[in-house]
């Protein structure tokens, strides 16, 4: 059971109570050891509403029993709970950041339309294009990507667009940056985060 250890399954909180990160079980123990975040021991009840929630140093947390539906990790000392959220008592800040540059956030900034045609595509109609194409330079940027219709960039080729007869129909820009609290997802579908997590 100590794979567990390092999986990405701890929410990292701010001292205000705002997700700005998810750590493993491993990383969220050393922080809990070295008194620079404690862990929230939250009971839930019916609807995933929090029915007891307080923080818990380091000291506690480890004599607390692992109850049924916990992660645990085995130590010579016993079972020790894996705690869902952490609170980084010296951290106040939500970082921000820019989505990752892929073809799905590509799509995505572009509403699923054909940035030539405006023609809204299915995921499978389209794909990426590069406005100044490699082949003359043109770098993977979020200013020289667009969504477009496969047909369309095939037809375009290696050309700029008005050598093709093509138009951009807006200038393909950087999304601005966003609290990270709105890029972090419950993937493993842990209750307890519901709490802190639009």
């Amino acid at each position: 059971m100590n794979d567990i250890l390092n999986k990405n399954i701890v929410l990292v909180l701010n001292r205000n109570w705002q997700a700005i990160n998810i750590r493993t079980p491993a990383d969220a123990f050393c922080q809990m050891a070295t008194n620079a975040a404690t862990a929230l021991d939250i009971e839930l009840g019916h609807g995933a509403r929090a029915e007891a929630l307080r923080p818990v140093g380091w000291e506690e947390w480890i004599t607390l029993p692992v109850r049924a539906d916990d992660y645990a990790v085995r130590t010579a000392r016993g079972a020790i709970r894996v705690p869902t959220v952490i609170v980084a008592v010296n951290f106040a800040r939500v970082p921000k950041q820019r989505p990752k540059l892929s073809a799905k956030n590509i799509r995505e900034r572009d509403g699923n339309r054909c940035q030539y045609t405006g023609k809204l595509l299915a995921p499978d109609e389209g794909n990426l294009d590069h406005v100044v194409p490699r082949s003359r330079g043109g770098q993977d940027t979020w200013e020289n990507l667009v969504w477009s219709d496969k047909a369309v960039n095939s037809h375009k080729g290696n050309r700029l667009p008005h050598e093709a007869g093509l138009k951009l129909l807006t200038v393909p820009r950087a999304p601005k940056e966003m609290p990270v609290s709105a890029m972090i997802r419950n993937a493993h579908g842990v209750a307890e985060w519901k709490l802190f997590l639009e």
